[in-house]
């Protein structure tokens, strides 16, 4: 754990540094825009990921046998559950009981109807 931590708190505060600066304007006189802002930012993510990936990517690769083998066996359980489950807005948040059982309550068809329709707009960030 220990040794992520290290590039990724060296990433966000190389990536952060050069957003800290104060300046009336850059070099040349001309009014900085939001892309240059935008772009600072991608690089420092980019960094970021890129430090993160260098991390932890020869770790992954020497696990990936046995993730793709988990994947394939919990493939027909996922899409068995999926087949019960027709829309996950008809049930209520899972409960776990004292004794370990973890149970989903189907809502009542009332209670389904007071859901607002989902939203088939496009999300503005």
């Amino acid at each position: 754990m220990r040794p992520i931590l290290a590039p990724t708190l060296l990433s966000l505060a190389l990536a952060a540094a050069p957003l800290s600066a104060q300046e009336e304007g850059p070099p040349g006189g001309s009014e900085r825009g939001v892309d240059d802002g935008l772009d600072l930012l991608e690089r420092g993510a980019e960094a970021f990921l890129r430090g993160l990936m260098d991390e932890i990517g020869p770790e992954l690769r020497r696990l990936e046998p046995e993730l793709r083998g988990l994947a394939e066996g919990m493939g027909p359980m996922i899409a068995r559950l999926v087949e019960l489950v027709d829309e996950i807005d008809a049930y209520h948040p899972p409960e776990r009981l004292p004794n370990g059982d973890i149970i989903l309550r189907r809502k009542t068809p009332s209670e389904i109807e007071d859901l607002p329709p989902p939203d088939e707009g496009e999300i503005d960030i």
